[in-house]
């Protein structure tokens, strides 16, 4: 190797290790820049004692310590940042990055306000939210996720042929949700008020990782933001609750009584907002949040571990079948979604370098216990599907959703096992979790498009 293939080489650790350190709460870009200093010196001096840069670079950052210990120390410091983080504004220090702030800001804004408007539209042509539920319960999200999709296209700046594919695949969504005459008590209106969501955020995960959603580690970041906005979203929603309580009984103490303002304009209009709001904030306030997961997926691993186990003991010892209707079926996808929720959020909270440990074991455990209950779930719908009860959309539905969770769980199973034997990196895990989403909205896809005429709008 030449001396300018082993710097250009140095120099690409170096960008590297920086990606890596700017992802810490606690160190803003300024104090990325002294410790880059301090490890290209280390470096330096590492080279002149005889090391090969590869090995002065490994060396360099092996002195240094531990990263979380480093952020830890640079946040004890400087406590305020959060404080600062947390603010609309930008950093009063740098103009530049205040005035993008603030574009961001009114971006936010003008999406967030057409959302509001576009759940108003229905209206005009006399479509009630009092009167029309079937109408608002399958195109809801088509008023709130295709302006979050434009926020963060504009963010991104997406290029044309991006934007030609969001606007192609909301406008699918749309035709599916309405092309099909379904009636409020049809079960492909529940499947489809179930599923277009799903196909339709995983349409927003292409107007969030823009042009590399070949990456693993882009992929990996919408999930961490989809935890995120779901986060605030909740925060959004009790906050709203609270406003609408509060404007309700202060107005009614007056002889005013604004229960239709609140039910037909506050709640829908700020639903739909919200959805856009929350997700400016994951972008504004990148890492406010972020420190939750690892505390999220410590909590509630064990806790969720012991809950299926017991399950799956009450199962044994009783001899009892699983439940295959409706209500029980969402239960049961639920409970798995939540159980791959929790291995997704905990992956992306993971220091990849971290060795093995208990924690690794117990998510095995986790994820052994859900495959296991997929196993039964799959068992009494097909129970019921070969018995006389036949075929329904809800079973049908059910059925392929539990096909693709087995799947995927069955393997990552296998690669959380090869990683606690050290047989295999965990970055495989990753490309492998992130790999597979398009699954997910391909079958959810599926249900929408083809399972109303299937099943002759039942």
């Amino acid at each position: 190797m030449t001396a300018r293939e082993g710097q250009e080489e140095l120099e690409a650790q170096f960008e590297q290790w920086r990606r890596y350190v700017l992802r810490r709460r606690g160190l803003q870009p300024s104090d990325v820049d002294e410790l880059e200093d301090h490890l290209r010196g280390s470096v330096d001096e590492l080279i002149a004692a005889g090391l090969s840069p590869d090995e002065a670079f490994l060396v360099a950052v092996k002195r240094m310590g531990s990263l979380d210990e480093l952020s830890r120390e640079f946040a004890r410091e400087h406590s305020e940042r959060l404080w600062k983080q947390l603010v609309l504004t930008g950093d009063p220090d740098s103009p530049a990055a205040d005035t993008h702030s603030r574009r961001d800001m009114w971006a936010m804004v003008l999406c967030g306000a057409g959302a509001a408007v576009s759940i108003k539209v229905p209206e005009l042509f006399g479509l009630r939210l009092a009167d029309d539920g079937a109408f608002y319960a399958r195109n809801f999200t088509l008023f709130a996720l295709p302006w979050l999709a434009v926020f963060l296209a504009w963010r991104r700046q997406a290029r044309r042929p991006l934007i030609g594919t969001l606007v192609a695949l909301f406008g699918l969504g749309a035709v599916a949700a309405n092309a099909y005459p379904l009636a409020e008590e049809s079960k492909s209106l529940v499947l489809t008020s179930i599923h277009l969501p799903i196909a339709l955020w995983l349409v927003v995960g292409l107007a969030y990782v823009a042009d590399d959603w070949r990456s693993s580690r882009r992929r990996m970041d919408f999930i961490r933001f989809t935890g995120e906005w779901f986060i605030y979203l909740v925060l959004i929603a009790l906050g709203g609750g609270v406003l609408s309580l509060f404007l309700f009984h202060t107005f009614n103490a007056i002889g005013i009584i604004p229960q239709e303002f609140i039910s037909q304009w506050l709640l829908p209009c700020g639903a739909v907002a919200g959805a856009v709001v929350a997700g400016w904030l994951v972008e504004a306030k990148q890492s406010v949040v972020e420190n939750i997961a690892p505390v999220l997926t410590r909590l509630f691993t064990p806790l969720f571990t012991a809950a299926l186990l017991a399950f799956l003991v009450a199962v044994v010892w009783t001899s009892h079948g699983i439940n295959v209707e409706r209500e029980a079926l969402i239960l049961f996808d639920l409970l798995l979604v939540v159980v791959l929720g929790l291995l997704l959020y905990s992956i992306s909270a993971r220091d990849p370098l971290a060795p093995t440990g208990l924690f690794d074991k117990l998510q095995l455990a986790l994820v052994v216990s859900a495959l296991a209950i997929d196993v039964l779930v799959l068992l009494a719908i097909t129970g019921r599907i070969t018995d006389e009860y036949g075929t329904t959309p809800n079973r049908a539905a059910a059925l392929g959703e539990n096909v693709i969770l087995l799947a995927n769980l069955a393997y990552s199973a296998w690669l959380l096992l090869r990683f606690i034997r050290r047989r295999t990196p965990f970055a495989a895990l990753e490309r492998w979790q992130t790999g597979y989403l398009p699954v997910y909205a391909v079958w959810a896809w599926i249900v929408v498009l083809l399972f109303p005429p299937l099943f002759s709008y039942v």
